[in-house]
């Protein structure tokens, strides 16, 4: 002891200064020992690639983290600009920053376009952004890691950067609800729409619904990054989804097979599909039984069926050549397009505005309608200012409405109306056609929604029923301008005698114009201002029809012409004659008009045999002394007033 304190003794105050400067600095009481265990901890955490399982389960809040990842891409920007910015109004509802060498800056914004800067942009300008962002792949797009912004690139002809759109990039959580019941299910789903409408947000949000609600295996093929967003981490906004990264934009088929032959997935997500080996690819995955989810640039799908390279999309497009019996049964011409073969996707989505879409929930059944010249069937379905979701029709056939609740027709039906027919997706079966004589419509050119609304103003809509075969149709209601032009229609009409109804428009006081025209000349075959039919008469009728049909016309191949009939009883015997496949006319004057009946070999049989006298068809087919609709000639269409 005494040894050690006279090694200690020369040491004086001074020479120990700097030893007793330093003593606070270590960490020797015992309670500060609990601290490193919690940093050890929170640093794991910060530092491990994967979020804790708990933060997995819940959808992600992603409007917390938007303020931060536009500060990131704000950050590109000179401090002016960033100043203007987030003093703008609408700086939460920024779409993108337009900077161009020797231009003003511009923001953009749903009001319109905002000048950042009196000054124009300088080529350090751009310099400073493109060394804040990611290297700039061969389609002149880079973003900013673990961000979904992107920066696309204008070059000169020599490769340098003199222009910069910086994009803003969003997850918005729920985007995809109002497509839940198109996707739950494992229907294939494509989205078209113009640039900016929102479909990338969409399918991003589905593929992190299906990922995290459905607990399906989905793969992500990432072409620009704008789904997972930019670096080897993808975006919160995917969930558990994975992501593939494709390396140049022309390989991308490539890596949609890859995706499939190397990780099992049950849906694909596919963005921005525009080439025919993409395309060919997305077909290829569809009839292996995967799910896909993906977008195509167009406005409409008719888009896609005149679009060669798209085309495949949707099954393929093809000239048939028909025969001249069939081209004669349709009215068509010989030649027409038909779908090659079974679409790639089951449903399709057209994004009219970021809160209008169209639903489309046969993709086949579309094509065949747009191909035939007819409307096609979809629901528009939109959110209202409340933020929820309203869904209404578009043109529909009208064995085809929907009778969902919240569902109402285009026209906006009143609650007391009802709504025809029986809908093949929920079942439901609302009001079906009473039994009785019904008038078959051919429409051209108009939508049969607005029809079948005119029928129920009349309230006679139980007495109508719509074709797409002229040769079975009492009558013919088409646009006047549409009929004009086509010479073919009018011939078709002409050889099948069937009387030809126009509308100057497709307002519904010109459609009822027109439908009132065609009540008066087949007002007997109304229910609502019909005579009562007598039973003995009625079978008697349809007995003299089913024995010429069965004794004469179809064993003789003679044509046959029956008894002088009231219109509601003729009506009777075209429908037995429809049955039978074969055609009939009518001929006579008032009160001898009288229905015959032609062999099928006859159907095409020359007009001239056939009695069709200027006075005959003006006593059969006028209201009023004033010709409403003519089976033979063009230049004797009614024009209605206004």
């Amino acid at each position: 002891m005494l040894a050690s304190s006279s090694l200690l003794s020369p040491l004086s105050p001074k020479s120990l200064q700097p030893h007793l400067h330093l003593k606070p600095t270590t960490i020797l009481p015992t309670p500060p020992r609990l601290k490193p265990p919690k940093l050890l901890n929170s640093l794991r955490t910060l530092c491990s690639n994967s979020p804790p399982p708990e933060a997995l389960s819940a959808a992600p809040d992603f409007s917390q983290d938007f303020d931060v990842e536009l500060g990131r891409l704000l950050s590109l920007l000179p401090e002016e600009m960033r100043c203007k910015i987030s003093q703008h109004v609408e700086y939460q509802h920024l779409i993108e920053v337009v900077m161009d060498l020797g231009r003003k800056p511009l923001a953009r914004f749903p009001s319109g376009d905002f000048v950042l800067s009196e000054y124009p942009v300088a080529i350090q300008d751009i310099r400073h952004a493109t060394s804040l962002v990611g290297d700039f792949a061969i389609d002149n797009r880079a973003g900013i890691s673990r961000t979904l912004h992107r920066i696309s690139a204008i070059r000169n002809r020599k490769g340098e950067i003199i222009g910069l759109t910086c994009r803003v990039g969003r997850a918005i959580s729920g985007s995809a609800n109002r497509l839940t019941d198109l996707v739950r299910d494992g229907a294939s789903l494509l989205l078209i729409g113009p640039p900016g409408v929102g479909k990338t947000t969409i399918i991003r949000d589905i593929a992190r619904m299906l990922a995290n609600d459905y607990n399906k295996r989905v793969m992500i093929v990432d072409t620009s990054n704008e789904i997972g967003g930019d670096g080897d981490i993808p975006h919160a906004g995917i969930g558990n989804a994975r992501r593939m990264q494709v390396p140049n934009t022309d390989v991308q088929h490539k890596v949609l097979i890859e995706a499939v032959e190397n990780h099992m997935p049950q849906v694909i997500v596919i963005d921005e599909i525009g080439t025919k080996l993409e395309a060919a690819a997305a077909s290829t995955i569809a009839q292996r039984g995967i799910q896909l989810v993906a977008t195509a640039h167009g406005v409409t799908i008719e888009n896609l069926v005149m679009n060669p390279s798209l085309e495949m999309l949707v099954g393929g497009i093809h000239s048939v050549t028909l025969g001249d019996e069939e081209a004669s049964r349709r009215g068509v011409q010989k030649t027409v397009q038909e779908r090659k073969g079974p679409s790639t996707f089951t449903c399709g989505v057209e994004l009219i505005s970021k809160g209008e879409l169209r639903v489309h929930r046969s993709l086949e059944e579309t094509v065949d309608a747009i191909l035939s010249g007819r409307f096609p069937k979809y629901e528009v379905r939109t959110i209202n200012q409340a933020m929820s979701n309203e869904i209404s029709l578009g043109p529909l056939h009208h064995d085809f409405v929907d009778t969902k609740a919240g569902l109402v027709s285009e026209d906006n039906l009143q609650s007391g109306e009802e709504i025809l027919t029986y809908n093949q997706y929920n079942g439901i079966e609302e009001n079906s056609l009473e039994d009785g004589p019904t008038v078959h419509l051919f429409l051209y050119g108009i939508a049969e929604a607005s029809v079948i609304q005119a029928f129920k103003q009349l309230r006679i809509q139980h007495t109508v029923k719509f074709t797409d075969n002229i040769s079975e149709a009492d009558a013919l209601l088409a646009l006047q301008a549409k009929l004009k032009k086509n010479a073919r229609l009018q011939a078709a009409a002409k050889s099948c005698a069937t009387p030809i109804y126009v509308a100057k428009a497709s307002s519904m006081t010109q459609l009822t114009k027109a439908i009132l025209a065609l009540m008066t000349d087949y007002e007997d075959g109304f229910e609502n201002f019909a005579p009562e039919v007598n039973v003995l008469e009625k079978m008697d009728a349809l007995e003299e029809a089913r024995m010429a049909i069965e004794q004469h016309v179809i064993p003789k191949g003679e044509p046959v012409e029956l008894l002088p009939r009231p219109s509601n009883i003729m009506l009777l015997q075209k429908d037995l004659i429809r049955k039978y496949k074969l055609q009939s006319e009518r001929v006579g004057v008032d009160p001898d008009v009288r229905l015959r009946i032609l062999p099928f070999q006859d159907g095409d049989t020359d007009s001239s045999g056939r009695e069709e006298s200027d006075d005959e068809a003006d006593e059969i087919f006028s209201l009023n002394g004033e010709s409403n609709g003519s089976p033979y000639s063009i230049d004797r269409l009614p024009l209605l007033p206004d």
